[in-house]
């Protein structure tokens, strides 16, 4: 695809932005289109800097976020982080890898681990894929949710081992159920380290995250089956990290990680459980991004360089094909809104109106993760979503609402042409298009709007943008 006008390279960094991060503001989109597309991939890639809205702002505000007391607090506490971000590709991998190793507050009942998880998703999720394998595994949010601290050298559970392969790297039928015995053997021993210790604490006390009740992984060398084993055709007295080695540098497990990241970042695949039976909607997409996975030594961030820079990318045959999850358009709309310039109990409410449109944060429905695409939207989530961004980027009480239709309003006059106004509209959210039908709709309600109100700009220019956050496009990416 060629791009060949200003306005042309301005869109395509808003679609980058939308799928790379959380979507950006018409000052944010022109910055980093300034030195053109790959420049713009680049600058994202490298993005750095402090969080606007800090652990000690938050913590002073919700004393309950530095214990992660209950199951709301650390969705709620993720919400700020993404809000907040300046380095959101990062945080969007944290989301990313949490739909794949979905791990969930009922079996665990330890916020304080579940957060600890999303942290090591954004210290090693775009690094070496190995190394994240390892992290994972040694995970005490994992170790519990899948059962690992109830593998034992003679007694396997094999829980861990199958989501290791089915779910977490080769997918199904990429190996055997010897393969999965011998998996659950080579992990025994990796577990929980303080587990005796929370058992008496609870007896007295409570088993709630105080943080003196913290979980850390151990090695338990005794409880390790440590004699030969097979798998995939490789035999030695594997350990866990020997699996994981065999494991990275199978096609399968190339292939099943690109198709994740296409879906992710692409364009709405099948559900997992699905994909032994469906062809993936672009081979040559996948074949391009398992590439770049072994010529890059298994580094997931040059998978995302490969990526955000391919045509099949860029293409505008994918613009708007992807629901955005509950978490991005919240995320998204908020991170506009202004509504969090600074800590407020709202937080709370924000992540609670994300679980009505089908998405807990920290709670995925089965160790599967969501099933993402047109699943997200049905009678109810669709009206929740539509109501949440249309009701959050009207209420100019909110910074950010403010600034933006003060933007337009002074870039204008209330004799402007309805026409532009909408266009003018659709630049500050994020140099949006719409479909030529929703375009018609929307223009025949500014020029009826200016015939009744010339002189309130600021009410017209509010009621565009609740039409256009209630667009089909605004609720995709």
């Amino acid at each position: 695809m060629v791009i060949s006008t200003d306005t042309d390279k301005l869109l395509e960094v808003a679609h980058l932005l939308r799928r790379a991060g959380f979507g950006g503001t018409k000052k944010d989109i022109e910055s980093l289109a300034s030195e053109g597309y790959s420049q713009a991939v680049n600058r994202l890639l490298n993005s750095k800097g402090e969080n606007n809205i800090p652990d000690d702002k938050i913590w002073r505000y919700h004393h309950e976020h530095s214990a992660m007391m209950g199951s709301n607090n650390p969705a709620a506490y993720w919400l700020y982080k993404m809000i907040g971000t300046q380095d959101p590709v990062t945080e969007k991998m944290a989301l990313f890898w949490h739909g794949i190793f979905a791990t969930g507050y009922p079996k665990i009942s330890q916020g304080l681990a579940l957060v600890r998880q999303i942290r090591m998703f954004r210290a090693y999720g775009r690094g070496n894929f190995k190394t994240l394998l390892v992290q994972i595994s040694q995970d005490p949010a994992m170790i519990a949710w899948l059962d690992n601290n109830d593998n034992h050298n003679g007694s396997i559970n094999e829980n861990y081992g199958r989501e290791l392969l089915e779910l977490f790297s080769m997918g199904v039928g990429n190996y055997s159920e010897d393969d999965i015995k011998e998996t659950a053997r080579a992990f025994t021993g990796w577990t929980i380290g303080n587990t005796e210790y929370m058992a008496l604490r609870a007896e007295r006390d409570s088993i709630w995250p105080y943080g003196r009740l913290a979980w850390h992984y151990e090695f338990k060398e005794h409880d390790h089956d440590s004699g030969p084993k097979t798998f995939l055709g490789e035999s030695g007295n594997f350990n866990g990290d020997d699996i994981i080695d065999v494991i990275v540098r199978q096609k399968s497990t190339a292939r099943f990680i690109a198709r994740h990241m296409y879906s992710f970042f692409v364009r709405d695949e099948p559900s997992v459980p699905q994909w032994p039976y469906t062809e993936p909607y672009d081979n040559d997409a996948i074949e391009e991004l398992v590439d770049a996975y072994f010529e890059s030594g298994y580094n997931i961030e040059s998978m995302l360089e490969v990526l955000f820079n391919s045509e099949f990318f860029r293409s505008e045959s994918c613009w708007y094909n992807r629901v955005k999850s509950p978490a991005e358009l919240v995320a998204g709309v908020l991170r506009i809104s202004g509504e969090f310039d600074r800590p407020r109990k709202e937080i709370l409410d924000r992540s609670e109106q994300m679980k009505f449109m089908g998405q807990a944060l920290n709670n995925p429905p089965s160790v599967e993760g969501w099933h993402e695409g047109l699943e997200w939207v049905d009678t109810g989530t669709l009206v929740e979503r539509v109501n949440f961004s249309s009701g959050q980027l009207g209420n100019e009480s909110y910074k950010g609402v403010t600034q933006l239709i003060d933007n337009i309003c002074n870039d204008i006059s209330s004799e402007v042409n309805p026409h532009y106004l909408v266009t003018r509209c659709l630049e500050e959210l994020g140099y949006l298009t719409l479909k030529n039908e929703t375009r018609s709709i929307i223009d025949e309600v500014a020029f009826q709007s200016a015939d009744k109100r010339t002189s309130d700009l600021r009410g017209r220019v509010k009621e565009i943008i609740r039409l256009i956050a209630a667009t089909h496009e605004y609720q995709r990416a």
